[in-house]
Protein backbone atom coordinates (compact mmCIF):
# COMPACT_ATOMS: atom_id res chain seq x y z
CA UNK A 1 0.00 0.00 0.00
CA UNK A 2 0.80 3.30 -0.61
CA UNK A 3 1.73 6.21 1.56
CA UNK A 4 2.54 9.63 2.42
CA UNK A 5 5.05 10.65 4.31
CA UNK A 6 5.15 14.53 5.45
CA UNK A 7 8.76 15.39 6.81
CA UNK A 8 8.86 19.26 8.98
CA UNK A 9 12.44 19.38 8.99
CA UNK A 10 13.12 22.53 11.10
CA UNK A 11 16.25 24.78 10.67
CA UNK A 12 17.24 22.79 7.99
CA UNK A 13 18.43 25.10 4.92
CA UNK A 14 17.72 24.60 1.24
CA UNK A 15 22.02 24.10 1.20
CA UNK A 16 22.00 21.57 3.57
CA UNK A 17 19.30 19.21 1.58
CA UNK A 18 20.67 20.28 -1.86
CA UNK A 19 24.21 18.65 0.11
CA UNK A 20 22.38 15.76 1.26
CA UNK A 21 20.47 15.16 -2.01
CA UNK A 22 24.31 15.48 -3.86
CA UNK A 23 25.16 12.70 -1.34
CA UNK A 24 22.30 10.57 -1.67
CA UNK A 25 22.15 10.47 -5.98
CA UNK A 26 25.89 8.47 -5.21
CA UNK A 27 23.93 5.82 -3.88
CA UNK A 28 22.45 3.51 -5.96
CA UNK A 29 18.64 1.72 -5.52
CA UNK A 30 18.58 4.09 -2.58
CA UNK A 31 15.36 5.66 -3.87
CA UNK A 32 14.00 2.51 -5.01
CA UNK A 33 10.30 2.92 -4.55
CA UNK A 34 10.15 6.40 -4.26
CA UNK A 35 6.99 7.22 -6.24
CA UNK A 36 6.96 11.08 -6.16
CA UNK A 37 8.95 13.82 -4.07
CA UNK A 38 8.53 17.48 -3.10
CA UNK A 39 10.46 19.67 -1.18
CA UNK A 40 9.01 22.97 0.08
CA UNK A 41 11.33 26.02 1.87
CA UNK A 42 9.15 27.72 4.38
CA UNK A 43 10.13 30.35 7.57
CA UNK A 44 11.75 27.83 9.69
CA UNK A 45 12.93 24.82 7.58
CA UNK A 46 12.00 22.85 5.27
CA UNK A 47 8.89 20.62 4.69
CA UNK A 48 8.89 17.07 2.85
CA UNK A 49 6.52 15.17 0.96
CA UNK A 50 6.90 12.03 -0.49
CA UNK A 51 4.64 8.93 -2.05
CA UNK A 52 6.55 5.69 -1.31
CA UNK A 53 5.11 2.56 -3.07
CA UNK A 54 5.32 0.96 0.64
CA UNK A 55 6.34 1.67 4.31
CA UNK A 56 9.42 -1.02 4.36
CA UNK A 57 10.80 0.89 0.80
CA UNK A 58 10.03 3.96 2.69
CA UNK A 59 12.21 3.04 5.70
CA UNK A 60 15.03 1.09 3.79
CA UNK A 61 15.22 4.32 2.26
CA UNK A 62 15.36 6.33 5.90
CA UNK A 63 18.09 3.54 7.08
CA UNK A 64 20.70 4.48 4.43
CA UNK A 65 19.67 8.28 4.84
CA UNK A 66 19.85 8.82 8.76
CA UNK A 67 23.55 7.84 8.57
CA UNK A 68 24.57 10.35 5.53
CA UNK A 69 22.36 13.09 7.14
CA UNK A 70 24.46 12.85 10.34
CA UNK A 71 27.46 12.94 9.07
CA UNK A 72 26.38 15.78 6.87
CA UNK A 73 25.68 17.77 10.71
CA UNK A 74 22.02 17.21 10.48
CA UNK A 75 20.45 17.76 13.96
CA UNK A 76 17.39 15.34 15.16
CA UNK A 77 14.31 15.88 13.51
CA UNK A 78 10.99 14.66 14.85
CA UNK A 79 9.73 11.67 13.24
CA UNK A 80 7.82 12.38 9.80
CA UNK A 81 3.86 11.97 9.58
CA UNK A 82 3.05 8.82 7.64
CA UNK A 83 -0.43 7.95 6.36
CA UNK A 84 -2.15 5.76 4.26
CA UNK A 85 -2.59 6.87 0.57
CA UNK A 86 -5.93 6.40 -0.76
CA UNK A 87 -5.50 7.70 -4.49
CA UNK A 88 -2.65 8.95 -6.42
CA UNK A 89 -2.41 9.96 -10.01
CA UNK A 90 -0.06 12.14 -12.05
CA UNK A 91 -2.09 14.52 -15.09
CA UNK A 92 -2.03 13.69 -18.31
CA UNK A 93 0.08 10.51 -17.32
Amino acid sequence: MAILVHAVLGGVSTDQYDQLNAKLQEIPGIFDGCVSHACVATDGGLEIFDIWASQEQMEAFAEKMMPVAADLGWADQPRPRVVAVHNHWVPGG
